[in-house]
């Protein structure tokens, strides 16, 4: 394991709350996604002055159908019993995309005690990640990047063309390279990722969907513990609660030996092992980024493949 052992850390700001304190994760969501909303988003007559953005809780209760005072426990944070029909219709007024829907469900679960997805709490990836097989299949792609990341953003293992294209990131490999240290606490980072703002964004939206379907994962807990203390950018952006799932789509890098890329990404989950992702980056066939690939391709042919039990990628 990556993580230190130490208690969870707390926010470095005045509330004082811990991240994992599954009543305000609840409360702040809900309130968080009500804010977001206007009376013409979901239909309704915007009625009297309103003192905060977005709607009112009675307007929520109404088109969820429940009562303003069972809303108003649910967004206390008392969720804890709350059926599956509830939820779903919360979830319908609050408009929630899919990912927000999964995360709602997944603080729900928390709440009664179930761990969410059937994923075991606290698992061990650091064997996980080194099994020879695991190593063989990514060594086996030498067209596009491909690594395993964990929930906690530990980029646990890559093949030969994923070790050079995340250079800047793993470095001399003294430390298990991760993709949320890199991102908010090495200047580095801005020149490896043109769209940096977006690139933070969707980091810590993926961190905070994966803290509501693990709420006792300790090492995840002190990850944004240490990040939110030094990082005035991330700390408002876990703050935002905004949440998302990788999946896939096209980012832009700028690597100091090629220049700029566009690469697609594919997510696939490991199924042999839960909590653990298998990440693809790939170029258009027939672009310059297609070109600059191959020619990373190139130098990393001539670098020799660590064995996995010695790997820097490795916890």
């Amino acid at each position: 394991m990556t993580c230190t052992g130490r208690a969870p850390l707390a926010w470095a700001d005045a509330d004082t709350v811990e991240i994992m304190d599954n009543k305000a994760e609840v409360r702040e969501f809900l309130a968080s996604r009500r804010a977001k909303l206007t009376p013409a988003d979901v239909g309704i007559p915007d009625i009297g002055q309103r003192r905060v953005p977005g709607l009112r809780r009675g307007e929520v209760a109404t088109l969820a159908g429940v009562s303003i005072e069972y809303y108003a426990k649910l967004e206390r944070g008392a969720i804890a019993g709350a059926s599956a029909s509830v939820l779903e219709a919360i979830a319908q007024a609050l408009r929630l995309d899919d990912t927000e829907r999964a995360h709602l469900f997944d603080l729900a679960r928390a709440a009664d005690g179930i761990p969410a997805s059937g994923r075991p709490r606290r698992r061990a990836t650091k064997q996980s990640a080194s099994r020879p097989s695991l190593h063989w299949a990514l060594e086996a792609i030498t067209d596009g990047v491909a690594f395993v990341r964990n929930p906690h953003q530990d980029l646990l293992a890559t093949n030969a063309l994923g070790r050079i294209f995340y250079s800047p990131l793993i470095g001399d490999g003294g430390r298990t390279p991760n993709l949320a240290r890199f991102q908010f606490l090495d200047p580095a980072s801005r020149d490896f990722y043109p769209d940096w703002d977006l690139f933070a964004h969707m980091c810590v939206s993926i961190m905070r969907a994966e803290a509501g379907r693990d709420p006792h994962d300790r090492c995840l807990q002190e990850l944004v513990g240490e990040l939110s203390t030094q990082s005035e950018t991330f700390r408002q952006l876990w703050g935002s609660h905004d949440v998302r799932t990788h999946g896939t789509g096209t980012k832009r890098f700028h690597h100091p030996d090629v220049g700029e890329l566009t690469l697609a990404y594919e997510e696939l989950a490991i199924t042999a092992e839960p909590g653990l992702v298998l990440i693809l980056y790939t170029a258009e066939p027939g672009t310059a980024s297609a070109d600059k690939l191959r020619l990373l391709a190139s130098l990393a042919a001539d670098q020799p493949i660590p064995h996995p039990a010695a790997t820097p990628n490795q916890p």
